[in-house]
């Protein structure tokens, strides 16, 4: 089953629907990241509060990004200690695919950044125009996954011409 997904939808289907369910693992691949705020139970905290909760589930991360965070978002870090060792990181400059899988079973794909702009609980006229699918489709998650796994192990390290740029290669 695929879905196609617009503006609050992908918020409500993705980051309230989708994430929390999550039982073994959460593959995030984002151009720009944020600190992102989000409901939870009537109260607003950051994202990675969400994201912590499930490292203490014993759900593992994996986060694909093209640059550092933002002085706001290392400070929100910094207050889920947990998060250090049960989020994995990778920052390569050419990211600009925006995905999220969960447990192989869901992905969403789509035009959205990990920021309140692109997937948070921001009002109608405080967000973009975003656009995506959330697909449980055999075919299109293998294909979502490789994408995401080939350039996670930096299978495109060699050919990418952009290593000078790399804070931290990959490979």
């Amino acid at each position: 089953m695929t879905t196609f997904l617009h503006n609050r939808q992908i918020y409500e289907e993705v980051i309230q629907g989708l994430i929390p369910e999550a039982a073994e693992y959460i593959w995030i691949a984002t151009a720009d990241i944020k600190d992102m705020h989000v409901s939870d139970h009537g109260n607003f905290r950051p994202f990675l509060g969400i994201l912590s909760d499930l490292v203490g589930r014993g759900v593992g991360i994996r986060l694909l990004h093209a640059k550092e965070p933002g002085e706001n978002f290392r400070r929100d870090f910094d207050c889920y200690p947990n998060l250090i060792q049960g989020l994995e990181r990778n920052i390569c400059p050419r990211v600009h695919l925006k995905t999220i899988v969960v447990d192989g079973r869901a992905a969403y794909l789509g035009s959205a950044n990990l920021t309140g702009a692109g997937m948070g609980a921001k009002s109608a006229n405080r967000r973009n125009f975003e656009s995506g699918i959330l697909t449980r489709d055999p075919q299109l998650l293998a294909g979502i996954m490789n994408q995401f796994d080939e350039i996670w192990m930096g299978a495109r390290c060699d050919a990418c011409q952009r290593r000078s740029f790399c804070a931290d290669p990959i490979a």
